[in-house]
C-alpha cells in the first residue's frame, strides 16, 4: 500500500464504527447504520450503493454533518485524521431534488450564486470568469440563455437542471463533494453524461456520491464502491474489484448482466426470494446477505479498509480553514436583485393578481359608484371598505404557491452555508415593495374614485396607504406560515383560515362591544390587523363628511357615524392606526425570521464518541465538524 501524503488543500474523509440510530414513539431507538468504517480520498469518486431504506442517504448526510435532531451517531469521523469542521468553501453537498429558480436563466442562476459565494475583495469580472469557467467544466456553456424552467414553463432538460445543481456548489471549488442520488429521475443517458461530468471534477478533489442503480456504463465510472444492506457493509473497495468478490462468494454475476442490477438484486431484503448458489442450491435473501457481510469483515480487502483508514489518521494533514464569502450587505442587495427578476418574470407571483385586482376593483367601483351622500350611503361606504380591508388582501394567498418555491431555493442555499436568514428576509421584503405598491395603487384608485369616496389627496393617500400595508401583512403572514408548515396545501388552508378569523373578529361582522369577550373581543379583536385596518378606513372615509336624512331633514356629522353606527374609537387619528398597522409588518417580519431560523435543519454535526461498545450511544455526544458556514 502507497503511502498516504496530504497535498496542500486536499481532504481526506475516514468513518469508522460508525452507529446512526433514530427514535420515534412508534419503534422506539432504530439503528440505521451499523459500525460502519470507509474512507474517501482525493482524485477518487466513491459511490454509496444498495437498496431503497439500506442507508445510503443516511450515510452521506452523516459524513458531511446533515444530520437532523432526532437521529444519534457514535463512532469516529475525521477530516485529514483530525476532529475538524467542515468550513464554508472546503466542502459542498448538492441535495437529490434541484432546488432551482425557474424563471432565471442558467448564467443569471450562476452570476448570482457566484456573487453571493465568493468574497467582496474579488473583483466582479473575476467572479464572471470563475462562473464562466464553471459553466464550460459542467458542459453547460450551450444551454447559458435558456431559462431554468419548471412548474411555470419548459426549460433546460434534466439532466443540464442536475449540472447545474452540482455548478452552483462548486463555484468556491471545494475540496470536497457530496451528492445525493446525483442521477435520480434521469434516463441512462442522461445519468451517464452527468455522472461522466462528476467523474472528469475528481482532480484534487473527494467526491462521495449515493445512487441507487447505476447502467453499466455509470458504473465503470466508479473508482470505489461501498455496498451497503439494511445498514451494514456488504462491499466496500475498488468498484472493479466487486464482481469478484461477489464470485468468491458463492454468488457471481451472470454474464452480460449489469454488475449493479446483480448486486441489488442479490441484497434487496425488501423481497425475500430465494437466491441461486451454484446449480443445485438455493438460500433465501437474508441468508445471502448474511453471507455476503461475514465474507467481507473476514475478507483481507475488510483489513485493507483498516489499515488505510489507519494511514490517513496517522497522517494528521492540514486544518481547514474557512474562506471568506460576500458581506451581509452584499448579500442582501444580490438576494433583492434576484427575487425582484424572479417576481418579474413570475405571472402567477404578482402579474395576475394585478389583472385580478383590476377586475375587482372595476367591478366594486360600479357597484357602489358615485355612492352619494344619503343615508342609504352609510352602509354602502362601509360595506365597501370592509371588503377592500378584507377581501382584496384575503386574495393576497394567491402568492403563496410562488413563494413557496423561493423559500425551498432559500432553505438549499442556506443549509449549504451560501448566505444567511437576515439576508433573505431583507431581500424578500425589499424586492416585494415595489409590486405591491403596484397592486395596492392602481386598482384601489380605480375603486376609490369609481365609489366617489371623500375627496382630496390626503384622503386617497391614507386609503391606499392602508390597502398596502394590509397587502405586505397578509404576505408577511402566509409567509410564517410556510415557514412552519412544510406542505403547500396545508398551508394555504391554514393561512386562510387565520385570516378568516381575525376578520371575524375586526369589528364589522359584529360590533366590537357584541363581540363575546372569551376569545374573539380578548384577545383576537386586538390581535388582528383587520380591527385597525377598519377603523383607518372608516375613519379616513366619515371624519368630516356630511350624510342627509331624508328623514330627519338634517345633517349627520361622520363623527357620530363613527361613534354610534360602527362603535369606532375617535380619541386617536387614523393616522395611529396606519402607525400601529406598520408596527404589526415589522413584528411579523421578524416573526418570519423567528421561525425561518427554527425552522432550518438543526445540523448538529457529525459526531464522535470513543465507546467501548459501538451499540451504546452516549448521550454526551461531542460535535466533530458541520457543513455550515
Amino acid at each position: 500500500m502507497s503511502e498516504i501524503v496530504p497535498q496542500n488543500g486536499e481532504v481526506f474523509l475516514t468513518w469508522e464504527d460508525l452507529w446512526v440510530t433514530v427514535s420515534s414513539l412508534k419503534d422506539g431507538n432504530r439503528a440505521i447504520l451499523k459500525g460502519l468504517t470507509g474512507y474517501a480520498r482525493p482524485g477518487e469518486l466513491l459511490a454509496i450503493m444498495g437498496p431503497s431504506g439500506c442507508g445510503k442517504s443516511t450515510l452521506l448526510d452523516t459524513i458531511a454533518g446533515r444530520l437532523g435532531s432526532s437521529t444519534r451517531q457514535s463512532g469516529d469521523i475525521l477530516i485529514n485524521g483530525r476532529k475538524q469542521t467542515l468550513a464554508y468553501g472546503t466542502s459542498a453537498y448538492v441535495t437529490q431534488e434541484d432546488t432551482l429558480m425557474a424563471t432565471l436563466t442558467v448564467k443569471e442562476a450562476v452570476y448570482y450564486s457566484a456573487e453571493l459565494q465568493l468574497p467582496n475583495s474579488m473583483p466582479k469580472s473575476e467572479k464572471k470568469q470563475i462562473a464562466d469557467m464553471t459553466m464550460k467544466e459542467m458542459g453547460l456553456q450551450d444551454a447559458m440563455e435558456t431559462r431554468i424552467g419548471g412548474w411555470i414553463g419548459k426549460g433546460i432538460s434534466g439532466g443540464q437542471k442536475r449540472r447545474v445543481s452540482i455548478c452552483l456548489e462548486i463555484l468556491t471549488r471545494p475540496k470536497l463533494l457530496f451528492l445525493d442520488e446525483p442521477t435520480s429521475g434521469l434516463d441512462s443517458a442522461a445519468s451517464y453524461y452527468v455522472m461522466k461530468t462528476i467523474a472528469s471534477q475528481c482532480q484534487g478533489r473527494t467526491i462521495i456520491a449515493s445512487i441507487h442503480q447505476p447502467s453499466t456504463e455509470v458504473f465503470s465510472l466508479f473508482y470505489s464502491l461501498c455496498l451497503l444492506s439494511c445498514g451494514r457493509t456488504v462491499y466496500f473497495g475498488p468498484a472493479s474489484a466487486a464482481i469478484e468478490f461477489f464470485a468468491l462468494s458463492g454468488f457471481p454475476c451472470p454474464t452480460l448482466q449489469n454488475p449493479s442490477d446483480h448486486f441489488l438484486k442479490t441484497i434487496n431484503s425488501d423481497f425475500d426470494q430465494d437466491i441461486e448458489e451454484g446449480p443445485t442450491s438455493r438460500k433465501s435473501t437474508e441468508e445471502v446477505i448474511n453471507i455476503l457481510i461475514k465474507s467481507y469483515s473476514d475478507s483481507d480487502k475488510y483489513r485493507a479498509v483498516q489499515s488505510q483508514v489507519a494511514e490517513i489518521c496517522k497522517q494528521e494533514g492540514e486544518v481547514l480553514e474557512k474562506r471568506s464569502r460576500a458581506s451581509f450587505t452584499t448579500q442582501s442587495l444580490v438576494l433583492t436583485k434576484r427575487s425582484f427578476v424572479n417576481m418579474s418574470r413570475d405571472l402567477g407571483y404578482y402579474w395576475m393578481r394585478l389583472a385580478v385586482y383590476i377586475v375587482i376593483a372595476v367591478g366594486l367601483g360600479t357597484i357602489y359608484y358615485d355612492v352619494g351622500f344619503s343615508y342609504t350611503s352609510i352602509q354602502s361606504r362601509g360595506s365597501m371598505l370592509m371588503f377592500v380591508a378584507t377581501f382584496i388582501t384575503f386574495m393576497a394567498i394567491a402568492g403563496f404557491s410562488s413563494f413557496v418555491e423561493e423559500l425551498k431555493v432559500f432553505q438549499r442555499e442556506k443549509l449549504n452555508g451560501h448566505y444567511g436568514s437576515g439576508s433573505f428576509v431583507i431581500a424578500n421584503t425589499l424586492s416585494a415593495l415595489p409590486y405591491l405598491v403596484l397592486v395596492s395603487f392602481i386598482p384601489g384608485a380605480i375603486a376609490y374614485f369609481l365609489t366617489g369616496l371623500q375627496g382630496g389627496f390626503e384622503h386617497f393617500m391614507c386609503f391606499a396607504l392602508v390597502l398596502f400595508t394590509c397587502m405586505i401583512l397578509v404576505e408577511s403572514l402566509m409567509m410564517i406560515v410556510a415557514s412552519i408548515v412544510p406542505n403547500f396545501l396545508m398551508g394555504l388552508i391554514s393561512g386562510a383560515g387565520i385570516q378568516a378569523l381575525m376578520c371575524l373578529s375586526g369589528g364589522f361582522f359584529r360590533l366590537p362591544n357584541d363581540l363575546p369577550r372569551v376569545f374573539w373581543k380578548y384577545p383576537l379583536h386586538y390581535v388582528a390587523f383587520h380591527k385597525y385596518a377598519y377603523q383607518g378606513l372608516f375613519k379616513n372615509e366619515f371624519e368630516g363628511l356630511k350624510i342627509h336624512d331624508e328623514n330627519m331633514k338634517g345633517l349627520i356629522k361622520g363623527e357620530d357615524i363613527l361613534k354610534y353606527k360602527w362603535e369606532i374609537d375617535i380619541d386617536y387619528s387614523k393616522w395611529v392606526d396606519l402607525a400601529i398597522l406598520l408596527g404589526m409588518i415589522i413584528l411579523y417580519r421578524l416573526l418570519f425570521l423567528l421561525f425561518v431560523k427554527a425552522g432550518e435543519k438543526v445540523k448538529p454535526a457529525v459526531r464522535a464518541i470513543m465507546s467501548n461498545s459501538p451499540k451504546q450511544i452516549n448521550s454526551a455526544e461531542t460535535p466533530l465538524h458541520e457543513f455550515s458556514a
